[in-house]
């Protein structure tokens, strides 16, 4: 079974500085049918203005995942950290306990596009933690590339939740396909492009909950980039 979660319907606000579309409620945005999918709690693509962002605030008991499209994006918080994220990066922060920190567009005369995911962690109460790593763009070309998991396994990110998520670039007619274990489900966020998953359309900011399917075929229909959840 697969429903599909199309972009123009989600949560859309302009503040100027930055632009932002929710899959799921979030903040100032409620939608009931739309709280979250599985352990997948928040999809937010941003678009952030030349030097702005947000300001420090904090996080508690939430496994945040920070993928940069376009541009960059500057992450100080509490734990001491202090980087900057540009594409080819992930970049997973645990909050556990409690953690604050700010992100912000260092560079003035250019705008940074990002998603942020948060996901439920398997227990409340973690240590705070921070990791980032290389991804490049050309280890997800014609492949699922795992950027993080439980296990941190193939030098992606670790998660504090049974969630492997992969990144994907798919030329025209190119296709990948991924297996689903008995009781898993999985989740497709279309970044850009066209693909069919099963013989559903998805287009860039479509998203995609899949339950009670053994095997997913996605293939481009134009030059695609998403990201696959596999979820327990």
């Amino acid at each position: 079974m697969i429903v599909t979660r199309k972009a123009a319907e989600r949560g859309h606000f302009d503040h100027g500085w930055l632009d932002t579309s929710h899959t799921f409620s979030f903040a100032g945005y409620h939608d009931p049918a739309h709280m979250g999918f599985r352990t997948l709690r928040v999809i937010n693509q941003d678009r952030v203005a030349g030097g702005r962002g947000f300001g420090a605030h904090s996080h508690q008991d939430m496994e945040i995942v920070t993928y940069v499209l376009e541009g960059a994006l500057e992450h100080a918080d509490s734990m001491g950290n202090r980087s900057v994220i540009v594409p080819g990066e992930v970049q997973r922060m645990s909050a556990g306990t409690g953690v604050t920190h700010s992100e912000f567009n260092p560079r003035p005369d250019e705008p940074v596009h990002f998603l942020q995911i948060w996901l439920l962690p398997d227990r409340r109460g973690l240590a705070p933690g921070y990791e980032q790593k290389a991804i490049p763009s050309r280890e997800e070309r014609g492949a699922l590339r795992l950027v993080a998991s439980r296990d941190g396994r193939a030098g992606s990110v670790t998660i504090h939740q049974d969630v492997d998520l992969y990144a994907s670039r798919l030329e025209p007619g190119e296709k990948v396909r991924h297996a689903l274990a008995p009781g898993r489900h999985a989740w497709l966020q279309m970044v850009s492009g066209r693909v069919d998953l099963n013989g559903t359309a998805l287009a860039a900011g479509d998203g995609a909950a899949v339950s009670r399917e053994s095997a997913l075929e996605i293939v481009a229909v134009e030059p695609a980039h998403f990201l696959l959840f596999d979820l327990a």
